[in-house]
């Protein structure tokens, strides 16, 4: 499998964005990845050192449109601690960067 299945997308809350000061990342990942799959991922992808990784299932919460009720997807939500050595994982872009060109 590949690394790139295995990391969905970045999570980008205000609670993931402070974590980011500690060097640990929110990824929502596939629903059958382990802690080994996710750290194997994040190496090879961002090319850093992982520190530790936690996994949570997070459940589909009941949604309603008038009178009709469902459910959004279930997922699975890998909270990535980087080593105190290791180089930054940069989600989003510098935009000052960027306007310069």
């Amino acid at each position: 499998m590949d690394a790139r299945d295995i990391i969905l997308r970045p999570v980008i809350t205000e609670k993931s964005t402070n974590l980011m000061d500690d060097k640990k990342y929110t990824f929502d990942v596939l629903l059958t990845a382990t802690k080994t799959q996710v750290r194997n991922a994040v190496e090879e992808i961002f090319d850093v050192k992982v520190k530790s990784v936690n996994i949570m299932n997070v459940r589909g919460k009941d949604k309603r449109v008038g009178r009709y009720t469902g459910k959004t997807a279930r997922r699975r939500k890998a909270i990535v601690a980087l080593t105190d050595d290791s180089n930054s994982i940069k989600i989003f872009q510098d935009e000052d960067k960027e306007d310069n060109k």
